[in-house]
């Protein structure tokens, strides 16, 4: 029932084109199945003209394909039997191919739009969201779990029931030429993978748990590991993510080894009872008053009915197991692809927001939940456009928390942000962030060029160079750039690392600025900066236009000196406002 309803949720997900495009694969599958039928009926002609030609010239309803064809002599008939035979047998396993080809191409094509609807959805979460979610698993979802929802659901799926189909097809025909030997092989082989489903179905959930699992773990170790190298290589701390890593990596290697197992070990016993079928048969029917020569059609075409059944039993029972070893896989994915982007995409177009004035908070508040306690109380603040606003306060003091309601990233949990006496909402927050570049303490860079960290999101064909030049001058770090042998096409390595902190930051104000966003948000964005480095950084802020909007959050007040108003928080509520000076001297 499990599996069933995770069916019915993965069935929901997948677009109306790929479900048109499954029609075109149901198609194929019936015209192999057919095309399956007519090479083993070609069987008992071809085996018949082989073993008696003779015999078989004389057949009356032989007698008007030879007339029409003018053959004289019994070994023509062979020759045209033997082509047709193999023809036909060349024709199944051309639509065999062609089947197998529209499933992987499809299954694939399916796992493509899960996966990118994974990303999507992720990407456009809100910030809260975010900041709830382990990224290992989503990173674990996108790059390895969409792939085994690939491989171990949509195209055992599709085997399923195109092995179904064609093992009918086939049995219906043998049933024809044999119905006791048909009946008996189905029997036989139907009752050996019903044995086995019923032994592993449990073993086989659990080790769909302790995969799941510990995809994520591997991913997690991966991440912290590498991301914080730093760190391990100071503190030596290597063995202990070297073992946390293969603990979780050996366990879901043997869940997928026992699965695999589980999944082959079946077509064994069915190949030596189909062996033992034949053999007994050709022993009654050889002690029969049928000639071998006779008999020898018959069993030729029983013979290659029952090899063309194994093996899509075979995948049938595979596909079933790796189905159910699977679920728990499916179930992440899904968890992720039904997480729905909010309802501000739908409006992205049209949320227009015109900055001219002010941007006020009136009687905000904001906490997580109903069941956290309440990070910002009764917040009344309003800031004119083109003003400089410095933010302090003790750590936990909500700080960081104001600017990103001010960003959005954030909604409030009570009172509203307003931006030219127009409520920002989930309709139109994506027209406010527009106006917004922010820049944090840690700088994010990519191990691309300069220029491209600076017009960062840009493909890199559709980035003007002048004005990442006219960004980087205005940034202060120009002057520097020019210096390297690259300049602009420098790349900076992984996360920046080869670049000095005070230049990371140039470039983060340099990115804002190539956005061309009328607020910057610096949240401590010089804290972990030296006095002098400070100061330089300082001066690139300060040489930005007065047009633009800055808010600032810092520690130190001299930082803050050249801002126009500096509001205090405190418990979470703004405790006091002024000018620079006012504030020291009131401290």
């Amino acid at each position: 029932m499990i599996v069933k309803h995770l069916f019915k949720r993965l069935w929901k997900n997948i677009q109306l084109k790929r479900k048109k495009q499954l029609s075109l694969v149901l198609l194929l599958t019936i015209i192999a199945s057919f095309t399956e039928i007519i090479s083993i009926g070609a069987v008992i002609p071809f085996l018949g003209v082989l073993a008696n030609p003779e015999a078989f010239f004389k057949y009356e309803f032989v007698q008007s394909f030879i007339n029409f064809v003018q053959i004289e002599e019994p070994n023509q008939l062979l020759l045209i039997f033997t082509i047709v035979f193999i023809m036909a047998a060349l024709l199944a396993g051309l639509m065999r191919i062609g089947l197998l080809w529209g499933q992987t191409r499809l299954a694939h094509a399916i796992g493509a739009d899960l996966s990118y609807q994974i990303y999507k959805n992720t990407l456009y979460q809100p910030y809260s969201v975010h900041l709830k979610q382990n990224s290992s698993e989503v990173i674990s979802a996108i790059a390895t779990k969409s792939d085994q929802v690939v491989m171990q659901t949509i195209l055992p799926v599709m085997y399923i029931f195109s092995s179904v189909f064609m093992l009918s097809t086939i049995l219906v025909a043998l049933i024809f030429i044999h119905p006791v030997m048909a009946v008996s092989a189905m029997a036989g082989f139907s009752l050996i993978y019903i044995g086995f489903i019923h032994f592993t179905r449990r073993r086989l959930q659990g080790n769909s748990e302790k995969i799941s699992q510990n995809s994520n773990i591997t991913i997690k170790a991966l991440q912290e590991g590498l991301g914080g190298i730093r760190d391990v290589l100071i503190d030596g701390t290597q063995k202990t993510y070297c073992e946390y890593f293969r603990v979780a990596d050996v366990k879901r290697r043997r869940a997928i080894s026992s699965n695999q197992f589980m999944g082959q070990s079946p077509r064994y016993g069915v190949e030596s009872l189909g062996i033992v079928l034949i053999t007994s048969l050709a022993f009654f029917l050889s002690n029969g008053d049928d000639s071998l020569i006779g008999i020898l059609p018959l069993l030729g075409a029983l013979a290659i009915g029952t090899q063309r059944m194994l093996p899509m039993l075979q995948q049938a029972y595979n596909s079933w197991s790796l189905i159910r070893g699977s679920q728990h896989i499916l179930r992440d994915a899904l968890r992720l692809i039904e997480n729905h982007s909010p309802e501000q995409i739908k409006y992205k177009n049209d949320s227009i927001i015109s900055f001219c004035k002010t941007i006020c908070l009136k009687r905000v508040g904001f906490r997580y939940d109903d069941k956290t306690p309440w990070i910002l109380k009764d917040i009344n603040l309003e800031i004119i456009k083109g003003s400089r606003v410095g933010f302090i306060g003790i750590t936990g003091s909500g700080k960081s928390t104001l600017l990103d309601i001010i960003m959005t990233l954030l909604q409030p949990s009570m009172g509203t942000l307003e931006i030219d006496n127009v409520v920002v909402n989930m309709r139109n927050n994506s027209g406010w962030m527009s106006h917004i570049a922010h820049i944090p303490q840690s700088i994010y860079l990519a191990d691309t060029s300069i220029a491209e960290n600076i017009a960062f999101g840009i493909p890199l064909h559709m980035i003007d160079h002048e004005r990442v030049i006219r960004a980087a001058k205005e940034a202060q770090i120009d002057n520097i750039i020019q210096l390297w042998d690259q300049k602009y096409d420098t790349v900076v390595g992984e996360r920046g690392v080869r670049l000095s902190g005070g230049q990371r930051q140039r470039i983060g104000i340099a990115r804002a600025l190539y956005k061309d966003a009328d607020v910057l948000v610096f949240d401590e964005a010089t804290s972990a900066l030296d006095n002098q480095t400070e100061k330089v950084v300082m001066d690139a802020i300060n040489h930005i236009g007065k047009d633009t909007t800055i808010l600032m959050v810092a520690h130190r007040l001299s930082t803050l000196k050249n801002c126009d108003l500096i509001v205090e928080l405190k418990n979470g509520k703004i405790f006091r406002k002024g000018s620079p000076s006012e504030i020291i001297a009131s401290k």
